[in-house]
């Protein structure tokens, strides 16, 4: 058994957790199980983070899908210790891609796609991926170069590029590989030809082809709020609307949180600070501030941002996908939601609710627009895609989430790995976690177990949390230490 961190309910001795997300919960909720009470700044006045379930009138909404799936036991055994086995809903997975006026499955089955294609864009697709496979792309550490060595160009550009220029705002060129590794993994044509021809249910060896998917009936949002409940139960307390403004650092080490609460500044002195908030933002609060190279690198990582117009439709205007990915290029719309098909307790009797997905830059054009004229924008553009009668239209919700996305541009790497190693030398018990907390696309199951081994680490182990969702047979093999969640 690990040590104790230090004598219950000591604020010294505890540490201090930035964001109530789930890397942020999971980490106070861990630390509960050794005695250890936290306090816990959250920017927002809700828990959860991206994984949060918004709610409007009733209505509630998962912000960008949240699928509960893992390789990682340790992680899938909290999630049913957090929340009781009868409040998770077994869903089958249905994703599909909206081009050219015909669905597509995805992950892309080959039959499927080439058909929908026609015999001669069909013959020329596979004949455009044998030329990538004979002569691939010279540059294959961009999204670009990847994805076509590994589907072909005409592929590419038909199924990847319009829809993923879209989610990050820049040429697909400009977007490293990593991302695609991440979120494509191992999938390429020939995999996906061999899928077809041998169907297995709950395929799980490639991640990108799992079948059905566990979900909290209620929403991603339910299991964040019931770990918030208990870990407040156990002494630990979260200030809401208290971002962090200073993070005080002496001779290698911090000693005090400071944020802005509702009621005045909150001074937290502590032992250590586990941190979800973005890591640039976490560097820029270091007081005193890193050199100006740090910060300069720190300025220079940047994010992608989200919204969700949720519009309430009959149910018979729904239809079977968890999403649907437009790729339309004449439609700024990126991937809309059936919320209705992850859990009926998100929906209403006799209707559902279509949440249709922007991947914006905070402070643009969509991002600054009114909710009644992103309403309006929804609506126009289903009902020019063919996807939804304008009338059938009853409500109309838009939900904002900042900093959804950190950006894989060229030079991130480097940018993120001086941040590091400032942190090492100058405040060593600083530990980032998750998703915005390492600027690196963890899913919802990555960012938990980034704050797991964190918490083992405080207690005496040794893990390299870096190596969490890095390699790609970390994600493809099921071995104990693999990982495989969508989010």
């Amino acid at each position: 058994m690990p040590p104790e961190l230090g004598s219950q309910g000591s604020a010294v001795d505890a540490p201090v957790i930035i964001g109530a997300g789930p890397a942020g919960l999971t980490a106070a909720y861990q630390l509960a199980k050794h005695g250890v009470q936290c306090e816990i700044l959250e920017a927002d006045s809700v828990v959860g983070g991206i994984s949060r379930t918004a709610e409007r009138n009733g209505w509630r909404f998962d912000i960008g899908g949240h699928r509960f799936f893992t390789k990682v036991q340790a992680v899938e055994d909290l999630w049913h210790e957090i929340l009781d086995d009868d409040d998770f809903l077994l869903r089958p997975r249905m994703s599909r891609i909206f081009y050219g006026g015909k669905f597509y499955d995805y992950p892309l089955r080959a039959m499927n796609a080439l058909r929908n294609l026609g015999p001669v864009e069909a013959v020329r697709c596979v004949g455009s991926y044998v030329y990538a496979r004979i002569r691939p792309p010279a540059d294959t550490t961009s999204f670009e170069g990847w994805t076509a060595s590994r589907f072909g160009w005409r592929l590419y550009r038909t199924f990847f590029k319009t829809y993923t220029e879209k989610v990050w705002g820049v040429p697909a060129d400009e977007i490293q590989a990593d991302w695609a590794a991440q979120r494509i993994k191992n999938l390429s044509l020939f995999k996906a030809v061999l899928n077809s021809m041998m169907p297995k249910r709950n395929q799980t060896d490639i991640t990108s082809l799992i079948e059905e998917f566990q979900y909290p009936k209620f929403g991603p949002g339910m299991m964040w709020e019931t770990c918030h409940a208990k870990v407040e139960a156990k002494g630990s307390r979260v200030h809401f609307d208290s971002p962090v403004t200073r993070i005080v650092h002496t001779d290698g080490l911090a000693t005090a949180v400071v944020a802005s609460g509702p009621d005045g500044p909150i001074e937290l002195p502590c032992s250590s600070v586990i941190s979800s908030m973005p890591i640039p933002l976490l560097l820029k609060a270091m007081d005193p501030l890193p050199p100006a190279e740090v910060v300069e690198a720190a300025d220079k990582l940047t994010f992608r941002d989200f919204l969700t117009v949720a519009l309430v439709v009959p149910e018979a205007d729904g239809f079977p996908d968890n999403w649907i990915y437009v790729h339309s290029p004449d439609v700024e719309l990126g991937r809309v939601q059936n919320f209705g098909s992850w859990s009926p307790y998100l929906v209403k009797d006799g209707r559902t609710c279509l949440g249709l997905e922007y991947f914006v830059n905070e402070g643009d054009k969509l991002w600054t627009m009114d909710d009644e004229a992103l309403v309006e924008l929804g609506t126009t553009e289903m009902a020019r895609l063919g996807l939804l009668e304008p009338s059938h239209v009853q409500e109309g919700y838009v939900v904002r989430m900042p900093k959804a996305y950190p950006m894989y541009d060229a030079g991130y790497k480097d940018r993120v790995e001086l941040l590091r190693a400032w942190l090492a030398d100058n405040a060593s018990n600083v530990y980032p976690v998750g998703r915005n907390g390492m600027h690196k696309y963890n899913n919802q199951d990555h960012s938990m177990y980034t704050a797991m081994l964190t918490v083992e680490n405080l207690l005496g182990a040794d893990h390299d949390i870096w190596a969490v969702n890095v390699e790609e047979e970390y994600h493809e093999e099921a071995a104990a230490e693999g990982t495989a969640a969508e989010s």
